[in-house]
């Protein structure tokens, strides 16, 4: 027998040849994919569109200083999103690996081999990366149809002869059908460990204790965090002589954030168990808690997503509010109201364009805690079997997502104020400040609570959403079928 079939349900082995993509988790791996392309191809249309209103301004249409600029906003922010959907995505294809691993260890047992079973996955995020790219190409055009339409009417030197065909549209598709593809590779890494002896047990997620008990695992995510750490550093000190270190400080935050991502299943134990003291002693609060700590892997991949939103919308609202109240000290503090008119719109729309970032993460926490139910429905049947109401199973599902969305708001909001205090000191550090012209050294951060209130009460609305499918689920089977379900 071949492994054909390797990862997918028996139901859908049989079927046709794409059936695997309508188990669950899929669907919203093609979203997050969806997502990351239209982003960064409306981001493309809109850098291009901008671009060519700026030389069609009488006045500094020979400037190519702020359409470079421009053009480097919109690389970044591709580049974040197409790295937020990789993580994503990759903690949602070790989710569902997780959830294979008896049928995993069935195929080595009648003769398959891991890499082959891993290459079949592989293929598997290749083609939902494609599918993904392609819905958003189709989708990014569209919405930058209709943004190029709206401006035409509100622009007063609209250029002419624009068009949407631009050459580097294709290249967030490309980017996110490729990393997509690599991101289903690394969550699959799993396979290669599986044994066909886990063929006779039901093995879904490691515990804390096998998880902790193999500190070499680590080591890869040590050295990024060890790496990018410096690297934020070199940033803050060339910061004082050039604006250039914040290129230094770019890298190294891209270095420690993956760090911290890989070694998510180290850090975020600790916090999770100090939210959970938040939470009472009742029963069902007490067995959120444990959920959440016996298997940090599954918990630590649903707080990452929550955490990288978090920590991205806080640090730009800190590094914009810090670079606001530099300029607001050269001007000794009394300036129009309206003076910093244009400067909050364009931080207000650099915030919505994050916040695209933040909704694909909000979406994988969806996605995991669903998959993370329909993966538990043995455990959930005993609770039942042994007294527990639905009522009381709805609340501990709930429990739960609101255990990781607050441990990964606090996280993220810690991570967010040290980043965008680093950003804006990288970059800020070395301009010239009145009376004398002299460097600005240390810029204090700032933090701007308005943004930081709605950051909370979107993650409370967020656990809301994230927990009412799988609070439907937890509760829609019956216990005696749960308990006989594989």
């Amino acid at each position: 027998m071949t492994a054909v079939a390797t990862l997918v349900p028996e139901t859908a082995a049989t079927g046709p040849r794409f059936g695997w993509l309508r188990d669950r988790g899929m669907g919203a791996s093609i979203l997050v994919a969806g997502l990351s392309a239209a982003f960064g191809v409306i981001l493309v249309e809109v850098t291009a569109y901008i671009g060519a209103v700026l030389q069609a301004d009488p006045l500094i249409g020979d400037s190519e200083t702020l359409a470079f600029v421009v053009a480097l906003l919109s690389v970044l922010l591709t580049a974040v999103a197409m790295y937020v959907a990789a993580i994503v995505t990759a903690n949602t294809f070790a989710t569902i690996i997780a959830g294979r691993t008896r049928q995993i260890a069935l195929m080595r047992l009648i003769g398959a081999t891991a890499r082959s079973q891993r290459a079949e996955v592989g293929k598997q995020g290749l083609v939902v990366g494609v599918l993904g790219a392609a819905i958003g190409l189709l989708a990014g055009l569209v919405v930058s149809a209709a943004g190029v339409l709206v401006g035409s009417q509100l622009i007063v030197n609209d250029p002419s002869g624009f068009t949407l065909a631009q050459p580097f549209i294709a290249l967030p598709a490309i980017g996110v059908a490729l990393t997509t593809w690599a991101a289903a590779w690394a969550g699959s890494r799993r396979v290669l460990s599986v044994t066909p002896l886990q063929a006779l047990g039901g093995s879904v997620e490691r515990t804390h204790e096998e998880v902790s008990g193999k500190p070499s695992r680590h080591i890869g995510a040590w050295i990024l965090l060890v790496v990018g750490a410096v690297l934020l550093a070199g940033g803050v000190f060339a910061g004082l002589l050039s604006p250039v270190g914040v290129v230094v400080s770019f890298v190294g935050g891209v270095l420690s954030f993956t760090g911290l991502a890989l070694g998510s299943v180290m850090f975020m134990p600790p916090v999770l168990r100090l939210v959970g003291r938040m939470f009472g002693s009742s029963a069902t609060a007490r067995l959120a808690a444990e959920n959440a700590l016996r298997y940090p892997e599954r918990s630590s991949r649903m707080a990452i997503g929550v955490v990288m939103g978090v920590t991205l919308v806080t640090m730009f609202a800190v590094a914009m509010e810090s670079a606001k109240r530099l300029m607001m000290n050269q001007t000794g503090g009394d300036v129009p109201e309206d003076f910093f008119a244009p400067y909050d719109a364009f931080a207000s729309i650099m915030m919505v364009l994050v916040a695209v970032s933040a909704v694909i993460a909000a979406v994988g926490l969806v996605n995991l805690l669903t998959i993370g139910v329909v993966q538990r429905r043995r455990e959930l049947g005993l609770l039942r079997s042994i007294g527990l109401s639905n009522g009381q199973v709805r609340r501990m599902v709930l429990l739960e997502a609101t255990h990781i969305t607050v441990a990964a708001t606090l996280t993220g909001l810690v991570l967010g104020v040290v980043y965008g205090w680093i950003a804006a000191q990288s970059l800020l550090g070395s301009v010239p400040t009145l009376p004398d012209f002299e460097p600005a050294g240390l810029v204090a951060p700032q933090i701007p609570w308005i943004p930081i209130a709605i950051i909370v009460v979107a993650t409370a609305v967020l656990t809301l959403v994230a927990a009412a499918a799988p609070t439907r689920l937890a509760t829609r089977v019956a216990p005696v079928e749960a308990l006989a379900a594989d």
